[in-house]
């Protein structure tokens, strides 16, 4: 993905209404000479259940190594937004999101944690990452605690 001017930055933009009318904004490392890790947090990711349409609830950890591009910001926010009203298994939101970014932006390295608030009395976490981090660049732990309930 070649960096490009971004759509959203600056501008008013609306939600989209699907992940797939979402646009991600990728601009040119600001650092290319420099290997580091960069991580966003969205610890009130929710999407729909695809087959009772009750919400779901996460928090989303993506990791990632740049290339030759970052995801900008707004835009991710957008896209992570435009689950909302998206029916899907935690695992397809989780794995989905990690995977377009890394085929969209190509960083060195990726990786996501779904951390998914229960319903039903079971949470589910989902992990998923391009492949082995990269050695030399400090990849912290995501320390999201398990569920653990009131009290």
């Amino acid at each position: 993905m070649r960096a490009m001017e971004p759509k959203h930055l600056g501008q008013t933009s609306s939600l989209p209404a699907t992940p797939e009318e979402a646009e991600l904004d990728y601009v040119a490392n600001p650092r290319p000479g420099s290997r580091y890790m960069i991580r966003f947090a969205a610890p009130e990711f929710t999407s729909l259940c695809p087959i009772t349409g009750q919400p779901d609830f996460a928090h989303l950890v993506i990791d990632y190594v740049p290339g030759e591009t970052i995801v900008e910001s707004k835009s991710l926010k957008l896209f992570l937004g435009s689950f909302r009203n998206h029916g899907a298994f935690h695992e397809d939101c989780t794995v989905g999101i990690g995977e377009r970014l890394f085929a969209e932006m190509k960083p060195e390295w990726l990786r996501i944690g779904g951390y998914w608030y229960p319903r039903g009395g079971i949470p589910i976490d989902v992990f998923w990452q391009s492949g082995e981090a990269p050695a030399g660049v400090w990849i912290p732990p995501q320390d999201v605690p398990g569920y653990r309930g009131r009290g």
